[in-house]
């Protein structure tokens, strides 16, 4: 069918649908005499008449109505798939792969999407829980989550959370067998656990402590290694050994008396969580949503606030 007739046959339908020339007119934006011609020209390539005409009212022919009942559905069709498109193009949709770290998906990333997804359930969201510092591009993620200190320069990073602090963390019963650290070297006589970081070709984290402008990284030693900051909470709860994890993490245990914190003096705040992208990137509307749900507007100093 070339556009031609398409054209013609939207001309045919609206005056069969109306059963008069000037309504249809009106609807389709034109002249009674110019809607005339259309229809002329439509049945003279036909080679049949399609509509009888009076002066009081127009009817299809046997063969107009033929025409009007195969092909009129066929167009509301396409309506409404043209109709179904748009609302496509407005209404956010698609999948939204991420990574994070275990506590900032928790606690961050997951109460957003508790107020986006069930309003928009053509979203998806794909978590990848990562500690390391994910080239996000190379693996094909579209967005990352990470403290600001770590986000490269040439990303797009939008801030989503409060500024952050470490704490250093042991049970009671821990303690009960062995002195508190009073300055990160203490560390040296205490069984700590350790977190191995998948980039940087797999070693261990070190804890980075500062007081006073002064700025101490410490490789410690302990009989536990994970690659979990949820395994090395739960070393920490069962009297296993130390813990290095963000405040807003140990929190609640520290107010139930199930942990004691040691060192606060040499944890000061740092930046607090971004949302970081490629700076060529495209926000889809799925992702622009999530942007808006994740930046952080308020004004607490630290994510335990």
């Amino acid at each position: 069918m070339n556009r031609e007739d398409a054209s013609d046959l939207l001309a045919f339908l609206a005056v069969a649908r109306e059963r008069s020339f000037t309504r249809a007119a009106a609807k389709l934006g034109m002249t009674q005499s110019a809607l005339s011609q259309i229809i002329r020209n439509l049945e003279e390539r036909l080679g049949v008449r399609l509509l009888n005409r009076t002066t009081r009212s127009v009817t299809p022919t046997q063969a107009g109505e033929r025409l009007f009942v195969s092909v009129g559905p066929k167009f509301t069709e396409m309506d409404a798939d043209l109709a179904a498109l748009g609302e496509l193009r407005e209404k956010p949709a698609g999948t939204i792969r991420l990574t994070a770290t275990e506590f900032a998906a928790g606690e961050i990333l997951l109460p957003a999407l508790q107020k986006i997804l069930p309003k928009y359930p053509d979203i998806r969201v794909e978590v990848i829980i990562d500690y390391g510092l994910t080239n996000i591009v190379a693996q094909q993620v579209d967005a990352g989550i990470r403290p600001g200190e770590l986000v490269a320069r040439d990303m797009i990073a939008v801030r989503i959370s409060p500024d952050l602090r470490m704490a250093v963390v042991g049970s009671p019963s821990y303690f009960a067998e062995r002195k508190r650290p009073k300055t990160p070297q203490d560390l040296t006589h205490h069984n700590c656990l350790n977190l191995r970081l998948p980039t940087h070709g797999g070693s261990l984290y070190a804890w980075e402590f500062e007081k006073n402008g002064r700025e101490l990284n410490v490789r410690v030693e302990g009989q536990l290694v994970f690659n979990s900051a949820g395994l090395l909470l739960d070393g920490a709860l069962k009297g296993l050994g130390l813990a290095y994890l963000t405040e807003g993490h140990v929190q609640p245990y520290l107010s139930q008396g199930r942990l004691v914190r040691v060192l606060s003096d040499w944890c000061p705040p740092f930046s607090g969580y971004h949302l970081y992208y490629p700076s060529r990137r495209q926000p889809s509307p799925a992702f622009s949503l999530l942007v808006e749900a994740l930046r952080y507007r308020g004004k607490s100093k630290t994510l335990s606030s």
